[in-house]
């Protein structure tokens, strides 16, 4: 199947890159070329600047809040309109079910765009009682001009978790994807440009981070930059952007814990426990891939969750009834298959999975669900992310261990607690270093909570009424009255 060539999207225009360069996207599925992109050159970078900085000077800094709103929660209408194509151009390039991609995150991106589209028009100032005869007011304003760079495991809903707020608030866009899942934030450009967001509002820039993403950070003219991706990305975004100070939020890496008490529903945290980590095939920030189990209970639970993850098998992610699909790329299946050695080597028990499947093709960048038992705290598979199907079970003794080897990582992105004691579930919850923490139940989210990292796995929220914090700057105005 090859859908051809994509090309720039840059001021409302479609654009080969400047060099004429283009670079493939593969099915992981299949391990097909599916389609040729663009792949930007710096020039390319610029040349998105300058038209997004006339935007926001132009017709987009001069839009009404509230009709700058309609155009946010049309592109969330029209994207539910186009929601079999959108979803079937997620899976295709990235390789995760059908079911996943349709019923859940482009409903998902669709009620983002809404939600802040709502948000337009009543984030404002504040009149701020001073001494003397002055007349204090502040005046809640754009950033500017913000690059939106995201990972290729959630092309599109992370994608929208930043475009969304930036665009509410009055912002004009660069959205870079990951090389490997341009897709859908190609088709995301058509329809803002099919809906009459003006020249520029919403660019988009497709190549290779080493070069279009190295240019966006280095871009004097971009006022902020949100990333998600792995941590070492990260910091090396936060050092370059220092040059320019630029606005920066983070969204990274985790190794979140998944704490399993004696006392808990034990059925439903195995299946918590399974979908926490199995959930997009484990290419997920904040999967559950520390599975601490209380020592009491840690052998008839661990036997439960290695039964379920035999049970899961691969298949073809186009698939209404597929659950687990390809992993995203030939590289990153290679890179989860040598943690998985890793961890063989350094004395971690195999209990379900560690290998490479198939469903039938002989093609295809599939694994089996793997789940590791008598993980230590200093094996690599129980300090790093894995980003795969790869859960690593660590024993813990009673309430103070269990909280301390949570917290042991350098990461900080999400947890899960599960107990039927109320008290020992918040007592828990208040102790977790982490940005979320979940309570008999795991991975759930809404437009409304916020999502974002302690420690390494970054700074800033996604989502939620906090998120707008991130995309307007206060100006403070004082007039002399007396």
């Amino acid at each position: 199947m090859m859908l051809g060539k994509k090309q720039l999207l840059i001021n409302g225009e479609w654009r080969d890159a400047s060099n004429g360069k283009t670079q493939p996207v593969v099915n992981p599925a299949t391990e097909e070329v599916i389609a040729e992109v663009a792949s930007a050159t710096p020039e390319d970078v610029d040349a998105a600047v300058q038209a997004a900085r006339a935007a926001l000077e132009g017709p987009w800094g001069t839009m009404p809040a509230r009709e700058r709103g309609r155009l946010v929660y049309k592109l969330g209408e029209q994207l539910m309109a186009e929601a079999d194509e959108m979803a079937r151009l997620e899976t295709l390039h990235n390789g995760k079910p059908i079911t996943e991609s349709r019923h859940v995150e482009i409903p998902m991106a669709a009620e983002c765009l809404q939600y802040f589209a709502g948000w337009a028009d009543k984030v404002h100032g504040e009149t701020v009682p001073v001494k003397g005869g002055q007349l204090v007011y502040t005046l809640r304003e754009p950033v500017g001009v913000v690059a939106a760079i995201v990972p290729w495991n959630f092309p599109l809903l992370i994608a929208i978790w930043k475009v969304a707020p930036a665009l509410a608030m009055g912002n004009t866009v660069i959205l870079k994807p990951a090389s490997q899942t341009p897709l859908t934030a190609l088709k995301l450009g058509e329809m803002a440009t099919n809906l009459g967001f003006p020249p520029g509002v919403l660019n988009i820039i497709t190549g290779s981070g080493s070069t279009a993403g190295q240019a966006i950070v280095d871009h004097p003219g971009i006022d902020k930059i949100a990333f998600t991706g792995d941590t070492s990305t990260g910091k090396g975004i936060m050092k370059s952007a220092a040059d320019t100070l630029k606005h920066i939020t983070l969204e990274l890496g985790g190794k979140s814990p998944n704490i399993v008490f004696a006392d808990a529903d034990l059925d439903a945290a195995v299946r918590g426990a399974t979908m926490g980590i199995f959930y997009g095939k484990g290419e997920v920030c904040a999967a559950g891939s520390r599975l601490l189990v209380e020592a009491s209970i840690k052998d008839e639970f661990l036997a439960k969750v290695a039964d379920r993850a035999k049970k899961m098998t691969a298949g073809d992610p186009l698939n209404p009834k597929t659950r687990l699909g390809a992993i995203s790329s030939k590289s990153q299946m290679e890179r989860v298959l040598g943690y998985i050695e890793t961890a063989k080597k350094e004395g971690a028990t195999l209990l379900a999975g560690g290998e490479r499947t198939d469903i039938g093709t002989g093609k295809g960048y599939f694994l089996q669900p793997t789940v590791f038992g008598d993980v230590t705290g200093d094996m690599t598979i129980a300090r790093e992310e894995i980003f795969g199907p790869v859960l690593a079970a660590i024993e813990f003794t009673d309430v103070e261990d269990a909280i301390a080897k949570a917290n042991s990582s350098i990461y900080g992105l999400a947890s899960g607690v599960w107990t039927k004691d109320i008290k020992k579930a918040h007592y828990v919850a208040s102790k977790l270093k982490a940005g979320t923490v979940w309570i008999n139940t795991y991975n759930v989210y809404d437009t409304a909570a916020a999502f974002g990292g302690y420690k390494q796995s970054g700074f800033g929220r996604e989502m939620s009424m906090h998120a707008l914090e991130y995309y307007t700057q206060v100006k403070t105005v004082w007039v002399e009255l007396a």
